[in-house]
């Protein structure tokens, strides 16, 4: 794109680009300093060291609050709802606050988390606000420009960089902090426009100025390697949210990881597809391999199962579970074929609503 019509497009997008400000209590925060860090300690007199971190008076606004952390994201209906990643609004105890391009400021209420892709939607007490066009992301082409926009660091509001589609349909394993837990995203738009922590919840958007994708992710100690959720699943939350007052996502209820060549000889099993059904941890009972009251619970499907064909279609690494219950709604019938020691089974069952 030509300087003219990056110009062009900054413009009429950044009006429903806001930064988002993480913040919690003083007193909350306290209680989250690990005691290793500063108990025990003598002072220099020898006395104990006092049992809390003395945060700055400068942190801590009128309110006893102290903000933490800092997002982006984007005006997506004129009565003031805003979409953003999950993993911006996901702290306990915080409270959001929405800044506008003009600088007004609001007290963000979650209406709805995605629990399976990193999309979250909002609602501030504010009308007639500028809002974007959501575009088509399946019709995107390698090569194609792209501009994302977002509060780089959380501190740099309303940065813009320029880039194309670096890659289509990647999959990665991310994680929000180094004690979050490791989340799977896949379909993920790849682009080599520079997105910073900060960024996250932000929009890419075309050369019309259309969303294609939320900025998402960045791979740690790489450069230009960027990755984005398609705009289509994020379409379909606000749909979902406009027509049920929440994100619906259907439950099958298993746990499972792809079968290949190289687990198949591992594990010593019979075939180098699908999925086997397997817990993620050895103890607790959320981590049970099939959900208990599930779906696929009540099909009697069990664990060191394999799952080697869904609606007809045959699974494996490329082609998962999860990229075919993207495209199937709350009350779909899902036909399974099961593998279980040298028996191969059909199961059939209905989708739930994930809660």
């Amino acid at each position: 794109m030509d300087d003219k019509r990056v110009i062009r497009i900054v413009r009429k997008v950044m009006p429903a680009v806001v930064s988002i400000a993480i913040a919690k209590r003083l007193k909350d925060l306290e209680k989250e300093i690990p005691k290793e860090l500063y108990a025990g300690i003598p002072t220099a007199s020898g006395a104990p060291r006092p049992q809390k971190i003395a945060i700055p008076d400068e942190m801590v606004d009128a309110h006893g609050m102290v903000q933490v952390g800092g997002g982006s994201g984007f005006i997506v209906d004129p009565n003031g709802l805003v979409m953003t990643n999950k993993h911006v609004v996901n702290e306990p105890d915080a409270e959001y606050t929405v800044i506008l391009s003009d600088g007004r400021t609001f007290p963000a209420e979650i209406l709805s988390r995605d629990p399976i892709n990193d999309v979250a939607i909002l609602k501030i007490a504010a009308g007639r606000l500028p809002c974007l066009k959501l575009g088509d992301a399946s019709r995107l082409q390698l090569g194609q420009s792209l501009i994302a926009i977002g509060n780089a660091l959380g501190v740099f509001r309303n940065t813009v960089s320029v880039g194309i589609v670096s890659g289509l349909s990647r999959a990665i394993t991310a994680q929000a902090d180094p004690d979050a837990a490791p989340q799977e995203m896949r379909g993920l738009i790849q682009t080599d426009a520079a997105i910073n922590p900060g960024n996250s919840g932000g929009p890419i958007v075309d050369r019309n100025g259309r969303v294609v994708g939320v900025n998402a992710a960045i791979v740690s100690g790489a450069q230009a390697i960027g990755f984005a959720i398609p705009v289509n699943a994020a379409r379909r939350d606000l749909d979902d949210l406009h027509r049920w007052g929440r994100i619906r996502r259907p439950l099958l209820g298993l746990r499972y990881i792809m079968v290949d060549s190289d687990l198949k000889a591992k594990m010593k099993i019979s075939v180098d597809y699908g999925a086997l059904v397997l817990r993620e941890g050895p103890h607790a009972e959320h981590d049970a391999a099939v959900v208990p009251g599930s779906p696929a619970d009540k099909a009697g499907i069990k664990e060191k199962d394999i799952v080697l064909e869904m609606n007809g279609s045959r699974l494996d690494r490329d082609h998962p579970i999860q990229d075919y219950l993207e495209e199937m709604n709350v009350g779909d019938e899902v036909h399974l074929l099961v593998l279980r020691g040298e028996k191969q089974f059909p199961v059939k069952l209905t989708l739930t609503e994930r809660k």
